[in-house]
């Protein structure tokens, strides 16, 4: 790992580093490493986990208390940019003390682009919501493509709605693609990144016919460039009764790996294969960890 500053100035360091609970050894790495973070082996198990409650259960208290002190700070007019990175990290932390081992490669390429970027991935759980904030925020300001319905979840939505994600219904295609491309470029053009999930709907694979072209159109209508990210996020698992809320610890290992910044040329088809390509080639060679 190579040291370096990649602080931003949006970012309050010191009240990110004190912020609440254990776990400072990612906080420490990001704001002095380039491209690679492993969650250290002897990673010591929340107080819960100790307590010997069920490690689902265990862990969904602890996300319960992230989302209900964000509703309030929603409600407040409170949760800013700072304010999400921190409860991203406390999830995070969650995730590492009931045994979760991140391994995160290539954040080097956000700093590669000066202005903002669109961020195009994969989606297997629920996970990459909650925890891409406190990789991509140090970086870049950033907003969310999500589903429409999400904003009407009790507690979560007027959190996330406070992050003026860009709302798409699902349902028609050709107006979902107008409101990505307007707000899109409105918040590119503010210098706000944004993040699409061209999948729809989460998949423990990557399936081309489901993985549509929103995000290429979208830079190459905005002029900006791509960012893929391949992750490997089924240690959340999807709920059989609410999505979002599934069993959680096996596989213990998590991957979230960035690509090169690429600009589209031409119609974007080649570009759009290239992240294909990359998330396809990501997962297929990521090496079994000890675990």
């Amino acid at each position: 790992m190579l040291v370096s500053s990649i602080q931003h100035p949006m970012i309050n360091w010191d009240l990110m580093i004190n912020n609440e609970g254990p776990g400072d050894e990612f906080m420490e790495y990001i704001t002095q490493y380039d491209t690679e973070y492993d969650t250290p082996l002897e990673r010591k198990p929340c107080l819960l986990k100790k307590l010997h409650l069920p490690v689902s259960a265990s862990f969904y208290v602890r996300l319960g208390r992230v989302i209900f002190d964000g509703w309030q700070a929603a409600r407040k007019g409170v949760y800013d940019n700072i304010f999400w990175l921190g409860q991203s990290r406390r999830v995070f932390d969650a995730v590492e003390s009931h045994g979760g081992i991140f391994h995160i490669r290539g954040l080097d390429n956000l700093r590669k682009v000066q202005g903002p970027v669109v961020l195009i991935s994969n989606h297997m759980s629920a996970m990459e919501t909650v925890i891409l904030p406190s990789l991509i925020l140090p970086f870049k300001s950033f907003t969310f493509v999500v589903k429409e319905t999400l904003l009407t979840y009790p507690f979560f939505g007027p959190l996330l709605k406070s992050r003026e994600p860009i709302a798409v219904t699902r349902k028609n295609p050709r107006e979902d693609l107008k409101t990505v491309l307007q707000k899109g470029e409105e918040n590119l053009a503010r210098g706000r990144s944004v993040m699409i999930f061209p999948q729809s709907t989460r998949y423990l694979f990557v399936d081309p016919e489901h993985f549509n072209t929103l995000g290429i159109k979208l830079a190459k209508r905005a002029d900006v460039p791509v960012i893929p990210i391949a992750l490997k996020t089924d240690f959340w698992k999807i709920g059989k009764l609410m999505s979002d809320v599934g069993a959680i610890g096996k596989p213990r290992d998590i991957y979230f790996i960035f690509g090169e910044p690429m600009t589209i040329q031409g119609t974007g088809k080649e570009e759009h294969q290239k992240v294909i390509s990359f998330i396809q080639n990501s997962l297929a060679n990521i090496e079994p960890k000890a675990s």
